[in-house]
């Protein structure tokens, strides 16, 4: 049995403030640009000194960062328990499967779509390095989905000669596409068809005759 430690009234008040500073980031990304942004911008917005800005963050750019990080731990994330490639036998089993994954990629990418716009379009144009970590990302996430189409092999539902490291790249940029369709259109009835559409062509496309 553990114990969970109660966090200090400090404790969240620091995780506040490093909270606001970068909502307050990206909204100056989004109004004056990243590259026009300023750490006193950012700072003056929250009526904080340079100094409390530098000692959660060295510099801008570590913000996006941190978004990114914890964009990829939030992803990983919903791909447990349930969710893991593995937690499913069967084709009917992987349709309920991806729709759950669907619907937690949906949340944690609408959960804040200034952050989501600014790095599916704009944060590979901050440096090299940078668009090195968002190719990783999408690396890293061509990765996460080949699991499932392995496991969906192995056990006989997908097709045994599917080319599963294209696939899970093709799925994936369908995957994009409906994101950046949402930032254009959120409406709730757009996502619930993008992803019906997604998860067609996923089935009707690869899937054997069960």
């Amino acid at each position: 049995m553990t114990t969970e430690i109660p966090v200090s009234r400090a404790a969240r008040k620091k995780q506040e403030l490093r909270r606001e500073i970068v909502e307050t980031a990206f909204d100056c990304f989004a109004e004056r640009g990243y590259h026009a942004t300023g750490i006193a911008d950012i700072a003056a917005r929250l009526g904080i000194g340079h100094g409390t800005f530098y000692r959660y963050f060295q510099n801008k750019r570590d913000i996006v960062d941190h978004v990114i990080t914890d964009l990829v731990e939030k992803v990983v994330g919903a791909l447990a328990a349930d969710n893991a490639p593995d937690a499913v036998n069967s084709l009917a089993e992987y349709r309920k499967q991806s729709a759950r994954i669907g619907d937690a990629l949906a949340r944690i990418f609408g959960s804040d779509p200034r952050m989501a716009r600014f790095l599916l379009l704009e944060a590979a144009g901050i440096d090299a390095e940078m668009r090195e970590r968002v190719l990783d990302f999408y690396e890293t996430a061509a990765e996460l989905t080949a699991g499932y189409l392995h496991h969906g092999v192995r056990l006989g539902y997908l097709h045994e000669d599917l080319d599963v490291d294209s696939t899970a790249r093709a799925i994936n940029g369908m995957i994009l596409a409906s994101v950046l369709s949402e930032l254009r259109d959120p409406s709730p009835e757009r996502q619930v068809a993008m992803s019906r559409a997604v998860r067609r062509v996923m089935y009707d496309g690869i899937a054997t005759h069960q």
